[in-house]
C-alpha cells in the first residue's frame, strides 16, 4: 500500500458507514468495508482516537480514517 496521508470528503450512509469518497476532484463509490478498527492514537503526541476503515472504493483498496473529536476524514494508504 502507498501513503497519501491527505485530507478527503467522505458521506455516510444510512447505516453510518464510508458510503461515498471524494478524493483528487473525482468521486469514488464505496462499494464495501473489507475492515474496521479503532485507533487510540499517540497519546504521548496529544493525538485523538480515531476509527479507521479499509474499503474497496472503484478501482481502489482505501485506508480511511476518521477522527472522532474533529469529524475529519483523511485517506491514510491506497493499493490499486
Amino acid at each position: 500500500m502507498k501513503a497519501v496521508q491527505q485530507a478527503v470528503e467522505v458521506s455516510l450512509t444510512g447505516g453510518g458507514e464510508p458510503g461515498r469518497l471524494i478524493w483528487d476532484n473525482r468521486t469514488y463509490p464505496i462499494r464495501g468495508v473489507l475492515d474496521q478498527w479503532r485507533y487510540g492514537g499517540r497519546w504521548w503526541l496529544s493525538e485523538p482516537p480515531r476509527t479507521c476503515y479499509l474499503v474497496q472504493a472503484g478501482g481502489l483498496i482505501a485506508e480511511l480514517h476518521h477522527e472522532d473529536s474533529t469529524d475529519a476524514w483523511w485517506l491514510a494508504r491506497i493499493q490499486d
